[in-house]
């Protein structure tokens, strides 16, 4: 018996070794060297201070700001520790009466689909460039600027499909926010 359970055991702990601390120092190391940026959590600056993340929303709900899509995690929006989709379907009477009242509040009549639903995850940092657009007004309002050159920014900060094919074009909100807050 003994014969059989010590290799056995000597296997487990070089595999445990192996894939559980090797590999993943590996991967880690080479991550950071590759994209330092994503792997360092794609932490956006202001003033030298850290004020969030590239991958995560915010909840802006100033009318000085460009609004994110809206958040299905509870009890906050934008909860990192709750994210989770809201689990409604299709035919759910909560998800028609949570979307009409978003198509409501942003001035009814058609708007961007990510305007009126939430993401999966609850906690996309992304809009759509359309979505940006249909706020440009209230901001430029709300700061006393003209129209074009918000739209100026919303257009600088829209990004293409990854590698030119991949996804839609979209604009993170933390992003143009902070260059927003830079135009003075």
């Amino acid at each position: 018996m003994t014969a059989l359970l010590r290799p056995a055991l000597a296997v487990v702990g070089l595999f445990t070794l192996l894939l559980g601390l090797a590999v993943p120092l590996a991967f880690t190391g080479i991550a950071g060297v590759v994209f330092p940026d994503e792997a360092g959590g794609s932490l956006l600056e202001r003033d030298g201070r850290v004020v969030g993340s590239a991958l995560l929303g915010q909840n802006f709900a100033s009318e000085r700001y460009f609004h994110p899509r809206p958040s299905a995690t509870t009890p906050d929006p934008y909860n990192a520790v709750a994210s989770a989709a809201s689990q409604l379907g299709p035919t759910s009477a909560a998800l028609l009466e949570a979307v009409t009242e978003r198509v409501a509040a942003a001035g009814g009549g058609p708007v961007p689909a990510d305007a009126a639903t939430a993401s999966g995850s609850g906690l996309d940092p992304h809009i759509s460039p359309e979505n940006a657009a249909r706020q440009v007004p209230r901001i430029a309002a709300a700061r006393g600027l003209p129209e074009a050159r918000v739209a100026d920014l919303v257009a600088r900060q829209t990004e293409g499909r990854q590698f030119g094919l991949l996804g839609e074009p979209r604009v993170n909100v933390l992003r143009l926010n902070l260059a927003l807050d830079a135009l003075r």
